[in-house]
């Protein structure tokens, strides 16, 4: 049985596929060690370009194609999941680049400790166009960067994963009940629900497992355009406010007071004629000043979503 389970879903991305499995391909692992699972979320994907993009790997023993119908990004992992039968599931973004030992060391950070339920590694950024100014290293999390630095070791409680590259022990993964379905990314993106990563981890902390962090498992990870728009962080910093409600709904409003000051000292550093909805939209090239806009976005989503008033109300 192979050890490790590389799995990629997808939707309607299959130019920037191609190179994410092509990496998988070139893994040096045995490919007797490891299997390739793409799951394709895109409508109707095998009747038409999908059927023909999975073709070409029809020959390649250890990889599977897989079309699952309904939508969202927590299913198709779940899909996955039931699929694969191995002790070790890396999951990886349809956008991301595979260092060629990758396996080896994900393998390695489960090995090197005893109950090792996660395994995060750095992702580097592959930028689509030049970085703005405005977009400062607080906020590079936003586009799924980890760069933890270091060597190989139990993570920090303050270091973090991303989806773009995570892997689970099996056991670890069917203890945590799996990926909620009513958060993550749904279709191509319009809707920037998250947190679906932070569920999981957190019930498999509470279940006992270890998460362990190795740079040598590394990804390289395209941060394409249309993201590195001003108007985008602030799509995203509201989703996250909603995503964050509908986990922890109670100890975000316990925080509506410092919020709402927030809210108000970001208004009040702005000239006169922006004190008002347009300071959301205030456009700015300072990381700082952009930083703390996103901040009042995602503080004024909670305000709306806990009932209590929105710019109205602060005073």
């Amino acid at each position: 049985m192979p050890d490790i389970a590389v799995v990629i879903c997808t939707y309607n991305r299959y130019a920037l596929l191609e190179a994410a499995i092509e990496s998988c391909l070139s893994q040096t692992l045995s490919i007797d060690k490891y299997e390739i699972w793409i799951i394709d979320n895109t409508p109707n994907a095998e009747l038409g370009e999908g059927r023909i993009f999975a073709e070409r790997y029809k020959k390649i023993a250890n990889l599977h194609y897989i079309f699952e119908k309904t939508a969202g990004l927590s299913n198709a992992r779940n899909v996955a999941f039931r699929l694969t039968s191995t002790p070790y599931i890396t999951y990886l973004d349809d956008d991301a680049i595979a260092s060629s030992d990758l396996l080896n060391q994900v393998i390695k950070g489960f090995s090197e400790f005893d109950n090792v339920g996660i395994v995060g590694g750095k992702i580097s950024p592959i930028w689509e166009v030049k970085r703005p100014p405005w977009l400062g290293d607080k906020l590079l999390g936003s586009v799924s960067v980890v760069d933890w630095g270091g060597y190989l070791r139990i993570a920090g409680h303050d270091e973090w994963f991303a989806g773009a590259n995570i892997s689970f022990s099996r056991s670890a993964l069917a203890a945590s009940g799996g990926f909620p379905t009513n958060l993550g990314r749904k279709g191509g993106g319009q809707v920037l629900l998250s947190n679906e990563e932070n569920a999981v981890i957190e019930e498999i902390t509470a279940c006992g497992f270890l998460s362990v962090y190795n740079p040598e498992a590394a990804v390289d990870h395209l941060v394409e355009e249309k993201r590195l728009s001003r108007d985008w962080f602030r799509r995203r910093s509201a989703w996250q406010a909603v995503s964050d409600f509908m986990m922890t709904p109670s100890d975000l409003e316990s925080q509506v007071p410092a919020f709402r000051e927030n809210i108000k000292n970001y208004l009040l550093s702005l000239p006169p004629v922006q004190r008002n909805l347009q300071g959301f939209y205030f456009k700015t090239d300072d990381p700082g000043i952009f930083n703390w806009q996103l901040s009042a976005i995602y503080g004024l989503t909670v305000m709306n979503l806990s009932g209590f008033g929105g710019l109205e109300d602060v005073k």
